[in-house]
């Protein structure tokens, strides 16, 4: 006997005392090393459980990036989605500039990015920069972010000269205080949007922006709308057809604001994604030198398909992004508010909810590093991710409104702006309806291949 207790037995353990020795933390710490480096199970964020498995290079970017959107985007969150703030925005801007937010696209000479990040897929540490700047706001980020889908088709063209010729001006550094240049996209007309991006409703579409030739150069006339950025760039990459013909005469010319009969029109009041602005372009004949003709002519449909395959992965960042600020916000709610003696995050239901968004936003998050990490993008995977992380993210939102019960419909609460926030992923860079078409589309010739194997397997039996 020793101490009253006979050899191999102890006093019995509280429950409390059960459940102390039975915590996973505390039960794990006693295997051996070996066992501890194959299953970890010490306290982490998954923030930092998913950064850990990237390069040290993109580990330090996606670093970096969460730290500018703690101290430039987050705290003016609310302001810029509630009022415009001209003055406050170019704040934002020029601090973005001189972190090298816009210029990190590609590396010296045509930009200023670093070349340990550049050895990387673009997609990928465009995709991490997405979700860290979105997370914080969604309107500020893709105010951010519109300038690197601007930039894209220069790039994506494989046109050298003119590569050469503007990206080190669209991507340079900027002088302290002084406001970046940043580049628009503009694909969108008043008759067509989407439906214009698949290549069937672009056949039958007549083009409103039509480029007429002339000496030296193109006279442009029409107009394009919910241009993100469109309001303060200096250069927009303009996507119009050759005059008398249809949109595979599309053609992809780089306007410049100063340029005469470039005129703004009307800014949108949108549902979300206030603080990025959505204008209207309007072109009176603006004349646009044939150096500033991007890619040859009548490339511009191909040049454009490029663009959003490669753009549609970002996208579907962003929506990961804006869920995972709407899960945060549950997240903090839920360890602070009570409901009778006990915390929220104390009861199991709350914590059926909170795990539900944390596994759909970490599988939204596998699904667009594992279809950014390549140098070929394929079109089914771009599209996939877009379709799937969009839908998500309204999901993942809505469930957030609805933990947080009233305060879900205050704007103070974040939930509800993130949920608006969110629906405009499921419509930008094609509607889902048009990206799940995409799909087909890129394995259409698969589709019809299986179907010719399955006949011809059920003649042969």
């Amino acid at each position: 006997m020793i101490n009253g207790h006979a050899h191999g037995t102890h006093a019995p353990l509280t429950q409390s005392e059960r459940l102390e020795k039975l915590e996973p933390h505390s039960a794990m710490g006693k295997l051996d090393l070996a066992a501890r480096s194959l299953v970890r199970y010490d306290s982490a964020s998954v923030w930092d459980i998913d950064t850990a498995t990237l390069p040290r290079a993109l580990a330090g970017y996606r670093k970096r990036i969460k730290d500018f959107a703690a101290r430039h985007i987050r705290p003016y969150t609310l302001t810029l989605d509630e009022q415009k703030n001209p003055s406050l925005l170019k704040d934002i801007f020029v601090a973005a500039a001189a972190e090298d937010i816009f210029a990190d696209l590609l590396p010296p000479p045509f930009g200023n990015g670093r070349f340990a990040i550049a050895v990387h897929p673009m997609p990928l540490f465009y995709s991490l920069k997405a979700e860290e700047l979105c997370a914080a706001c969604g309107g500020i980020g893709l105010a951010l972010l519109a300038h690197g889908l601007g930039t894209a088709p220069i790039f994506l063209s494989g046109d050298l000269a003119a590569a050469a010729k503007f990206l080190p001006e669209i991507l340079r550094r900027p002088k302290p205080g002084e406001f970046p240049p940043i580049a628009a996209y503009a694909i969108t007309e008043p008759a067509a949007g989407s439906d214009v991006e698949d290549s069937h409703g672009a056949s039958l579409y007549k083009p409103g922006t039509v480029a007429h030739r002339v000496a030296g150069g193109w006279l442009i006339n029409g107009r394009k709308v919910f241009i993100s950025g469109g309001d303060i760039a200096s250069h927009i990459s303009v996507f119009a057809a050759l005059e008398n013909e249809g949109m595979e005469s599309w053609t992809l010319f780089l306007v410049e604001k100063d340029f005469a009969g470039f005129s703004l029109g009307r800014n949108e009041k949108k549902l979300g994604q206030r603080a990025s602005s959505a204008t209207e372009l309007v072109f009176e004949n603006v004349y646009v030198p044939d150096d500033h003709v991007i890619g040859g002519l009548r490339n511009g449909w191909a040049i454009n398909r490029a663009v959003l395959n490669y753009s549609r992965i970002p996208v579907a960042a962003i929506a990961l992004g804006i869920a995972r600020g709407a899960l945060e916000a549950a997240e903090a709610f839920a360890s602070r508010e009570k409901l009778g003696s006990k915390r929220l995050i104390d009861y199991q239901e709350i914590q059926l909810a909170l795990a539900q968004m944390m596994i759909q936003t970490s599988a939204m998050r596998a699904m667009v590093w594992q279809s950014a990490n390549s140098w070929t993008i394929r079109q089914y995977r771009a599209s996939a991710a877009k379709v799937f992380c969009s839908d998500m993210a309204v999901s993942v939102c809505k469930q957030a409104m609805d933990l947080l019960g009233n305060h879900g419909f205050m704007a103070a609460a974040l939930a509800e702006k993130s949920w608006r926030d969110a629906r405009l992923t499921q419509i930008y860079e094609g509607t889902n309806q048009i990206n799940r078409l995409a799909v087909i589309e890129d394995q259409w010739d698969e589709l019809e291949n299986a179907g010719k194997a399955l006949h011809k397997g059920a003649l042969h039996e």
